[in-house]
């Protein structure tokens, strides 16, 4: 609660600065009301081929709610509910007296469910947003905190949040004491994890490139999760380049992950990250490598990260195996600019070629590929993941039909 404390009085020294800056702006201090009501919907097929395992999905996600603003203050409330009109899976890939855990099938972790998703209030100005709330964090590119946008029920925090900006520097500062994870309401204890979490960060612009600087403390109440009790500190710097017709992009990233609070472990591991793209003519290719390092038998997790972006479509490694991780991956994209039958029309394959960090076990091979357009409002989405196990898991197939519209 100290850390809670020290979070709330520095967001309270950046309000009246921002509050001065926000009262010169009168367009944006408007005493007019505002309403704004949010609607979407996203009807899901997911077949899932693994082994002696199958599973066939049909899910439909719809989210409604609010906002309501009146000057720099908004208040948001959102509910959220799930069904499933085919429901052959198990959505709970952990042992839970339910009648959605159906080990007989394979696992898609979209659960029926009803639940309040978001409910915040928050003061918006130039400089400063603060926001407290049960609310939506994705932080960067999502790798340690996001909100798994990809499953049905997405993960929200209960959480203050407040970011800064001072010319070309950022500030980003969050006090969380709950993760509402994607399994919903009747997944029993692993419905919400509470605890102590701070993410912080710090950043900079600087023409073509940008940095920051970044911690994440985790410390967990839940003694079966007590093991993801963690201290990571990095940094990434990423810039993107023009090259005669081309485009191209560079990140790098490193950070140092190690026991924190109970977590009744002693390790201390690496996580690196390089990538560069370029897109040329409507190509994009782009290739990466990404280790997660391990040490003492303990490998580094990422247990907030929206981890279907990382490591595979198949999510074999949602959760890092013992000995690590090393993903090489190489991607080519196109967007067919000018279609007016498809408007949007996207397509991309993806390899990756997965090892573990220590050890020199070769754990597989993966295929993606998705394509994607626009009819109207309605986002149409083609999806396929295919991994050969070699030292670890099992060859899994996993294939989606997506409709998403929103209001």
């Amino acid at each position: 609660m100290r850390t809670f404390v020290v979070i709330l009085g520095a967001t309270m020294l950046f309000v009246p600065a921002a509050a001065h800056a926000a009262e010169a702006d009168k367009e944006a201090m408007s005493e007019t009301l505002q309403i704004k009501p949010i609607v979407d919907a996203r009807l899901r097929w997911e077949s899932v081929d693994q082994g002696e395992l199958n599973a066939d999905a049909v899910t439909l996600r719809l989210r409604a709610g609010a906002e309501v603003k009146l000057g720099a203050f908004s208040l948001f409330a959102e509910g959220e509910g799930t069904v499933a009109p085919v429901n052959d899976y198990n959505a709970f890939p952990f042992p839970i007296d339910d009648g959605q855990r159906r080990p007989q099938f394979a696992v898609v972790a979209d659960p029926q469910n009803a639940e309040l998703n978001r409910l915040q209030l928050q003061y918006k100005s130039e400089p400063l947003t603060a926001t407290v709330g049960r609310q939506r964090i994705n932080l960067d590119d999502q790798r340690w905190v996001g909100s798994v946008g990809w499953r049905q029920n997405e993960q929200t925090f209960d959480a203050a949040r407040g970011e800064a900006k001072l010319g070309p520097a950022s500030l980003d500062l969050t006090y969380a004491m709950a993760q509402r994870t994607i399994f919903g309401e009747d997944a029993g204890p692993q419905t919400s994890f509470r605890g102590d979490f701070v993410f912080a960060g710090i950043g900079s612009n600087l023409g073509p490139v940008e940095g920051k600087l970044f911690s994440y403390v985790l410390d967990y109440d839940e003694d079966f999760f007590l093991a993801n009790s963690s201290q990571t500190y990095g940094g990434f710097l990423n810039g993107t380049f023009p090259v005669r017709a081309a485009k191209l992009s560079l990140r790098a990233s490193y950070a140092r992950q190690s026991d924190y609070g109970s977590n009744p472990f002693d390790f201390a591991a690496d996580y690196w990250s390089f990538e560069g793209g370029a897109k040329l003519a409507g190509f994009t290719l782009t290739g990466g490598w990404e280790q997660l390092g391990s040490d003492n038998g303990r490998a580094l997790q990422t247990p907030m990260a929206t981890l279907h972006k990382f490591n595979g479509w198949a999510d074999l490694f949602l959760t890092t195996p013992a000995s690590g991780l090393e993903d090489a991956y190489v991607s080519v994209g196109k967007t067919f600019d000018g279609m007016k039958l498809l408007p949007g029309l996207n397509a991309n394959v993806v390899f990756h070629q997965f090892d573990s960090a220590v050890g020199d076990v070769e754990y597989g091979t993966e295929w993606d590929a998705s394509l994607s357009f626009k009819i109207g409002k309605v986002g149409l989405l083609l999806k396929y993941a295919d991994y050969n196990a070699q030292d670890f898991g099992a060859d899994t197939r996993k294939l989606w039909l997506q409709a998403e519209w929103a209001f």
